[in-house]
């Protein structure tokens, strides 16, 4: 199988490569994986892991460590040439909307009960599939292809992506609360990328107009657009001009009613107070 990231990267560099320049960097300026850790800030044991080609950093963590360690920029630039997820396999049905989210320009994204796949927490991940698939190597699999369909969304130059949750998505705890407020918390970061755009349909406010079903509207380059849905296992698409209109102006009418950016943002924060100071689920 083609890599999912393959048109974008140059291939022969590997996450090991990575973890060895990091590694070397690192001894370079006198420095244990702790003290590293220390001034990201994250644990030791993720850096130990990125060392050895084990675990998948953002962009910003590779940056983070260019300032820290002196890199110029050398991590960063490496960072864009790996393929984090060579050969992963999506769900015979999903393969066709893993390979949109890999070409396409701009994703809108109306999501209700469950974060969307393309803003999950790796723990909200491995959490959400555990419920379903006991098998570690095949869970494991699972939650590595969800993942690797983000990653060109979280890079500097990565395609628009809008999305609109319906407040369940904050409330359906998967996971439990440690797992709810990591995933709060990698909202807000993501948030904070100029391509990303969260906003919040609060439950408060029942005249809003949602969608009957989370949905997403897709823009390839050609400038062809879709619109895709799922049901229990299976993947719908459609490509009607008329009714695709239909939904975006569906879709532009609950963003102008839902909170802002801004005021959605403060809402996920305190979700995530919630979720870490109480120590327990939300009701």
């Amino acid at each position: 199988m083609t890599p999912r990231n393959a048109t974008h990267r140059a291939t022969g560099t590997t996450a090991a490569m990575f973890g060895d320049v990091l590694k070397h960097l690192r001894e370079a300026a006198g420095m244990t994986q702790a003290e590293l850790a220390r001034l990201i800030p994250c644990d030791r044991s993720y850096v130990a892991k990125i060392e050895t080609g084990t675990s998948v950093p953002p962009d910003t963590f590779a940056a983070k460590c260019d300032e820290v360690l002196g890199g110029n920029g050398l991590l960063a630039r490496l960072w864009l040439k790996v393929d984090w997820y060579p050969d992963v396999e999506h769900p015979d049905w999903f393969e066709r909307r893993a390979q949109m989210d890999a070409e396409c320009v701009a994703l809108r994204a109306y999501q209700e009960r469950m974060m969307p796949g393309l803003l999950q927490a790796e723990a909200y991940t491995h959490a959400q599939f555990a419920q379903v698939i006991h098998d570690e190597e095949s869970l494991e699999e699972r939650v590595r292809a969800r993942l690797s369909r983000q990653q060109r969304f979280f890079s500097s130059e990565g395609p628009l992506l809008i999305v609109v949750l319906d407040e369940s998505c904050l409330r359906n705890v998967v996971g439990g609360a440690e797992v709810m407020r990591e995933q709060c918390e990698h909202l807000l970061s993501a948030s904070q990328r100029t391509n990303i755009q969260i906003q919040v349909a609060p439950a408060d406010q029942p005249e809003i107009i949602r969608p009957n079903t989370s949905m997403s509207l897709i823009t390839l380059p050609d400038g062809h657009e879709w619109i895709y849905s799922e049901s229990l296992d299976h993947g719908h698409f459609g490509d009607n001009p008329t009714v695709y209109q239909q939904h975006l102006r569906t879709y532009d009418v609950l963003r102008a009613d839902a909170l802002s950016a801004r005021d959605s943002a403060a809402l996920i924060g305190k979700f995530m107070e919630g979720y870490g100071q109480h120590g327990h689920d939300l009701a």
